[in-house]
């Protein structure tokens, strides 16, 4: 039996918003709603998500086992989980971003946001908003972005959204090292440039990893600095 329970609506405002007012009024992991039409998606550093018909707008609601301490290993596994979909319906030249951005080309191609509340040293909730360009690919300022279907591909915010789930759930229990492992697998490659843009600065140093918890590992000259939060900016994005 799937762990999910999906919600298809026609319209919400933040398929985010709706999830997380549920997950405070006490419901039960598994939730998955998704939404075909969404008018105010929210993105990360509190953007807006712009979410043209035709385009993913999916948020699920986990309720981790997991210590609070190892909580960035969900946007590890959400990045995971959606490259690994939409590579299983035929998209190609996927990469990841730290944490969780995923690029075709450069471009961006789709965005997760994680909402959480801490109990003690667990999580009372997690939710996972996914956005993915399917149809139709919203204009970023400073920022390329791109559809699947300039592959050629046409895949239904149902389809794209089972997938998803699928490889969430073969993902949510899996050992942190196997979690590390995979997203370099689709990550950018341990030495490549980075800036990394947080609080008005720029930090700039060489990719050399991941830590246990999730978080990125930045080498600056002679020493690594760890960094659990702030924007990654390639090369050629």
């Amino acid at each position: 039996m799937s762990l999910w329970r999906l919600e298809q609506h026609a319209e919400l405002g933040s398929t985010s918003d709706e999830t997380i007012r549920r997950a405070r009024a006490g419901e039960p992991a598994g939730l998955a709603v998704l939404a075909l039409k969404q008018t105010a998606g929210r993105g990360s550093r509190g953007r807006g998500w712009s979410a043209p018909d035709g385009n993913l707008n999916l948020s699920v609601l986990l309720r981790p086992t997991r210590p609070a301490a190892q909580a960035g290993l969900f946007s590890l596994i959400s990045g995971i989980a959606v490259a690994q979909a939409l590579e299983g319906l035929g998209a190609t030249g996927l990469m990841l971003k730290w944490p969780n951005d995923i690029l075709c080309g450069g471009a961006k191609l789709a965005g997760i946001l994680i909402d959480a509340a801490p109990d003690g040293e667990r999580l009372d909730w997690l939710v996972i908003g996914i956005g993915i360009n399917l149809k139709a690919a919203p204009e970023i300022p400073g920022r390329r972005t791109m559809a699947l279907s300039a592959q050629g591909l046409d895949i239904t915010p149902e389809t794209a959204a089972r997938a998803i789930l699928a490889r969430l759930e073969a993902w949510a229990e899996a050992p942190g090292a196997n979690i590390r492992e995979a997203w370099l697998r689709h990550g950018h490659a341990p030495g490549t440039p980075l800036e990394i843009s947080f609080a008005g600065q720029r930090r700039a140093g060489l990719f050399a990893g991941l830590s246990a918890g999730g978080e990125l590992l930045l080498q600056c000259e002679n020493r690594i600095e760890t960094i659990n939060t702030g924007e990654v900016l390639l090369a050629n994005e």
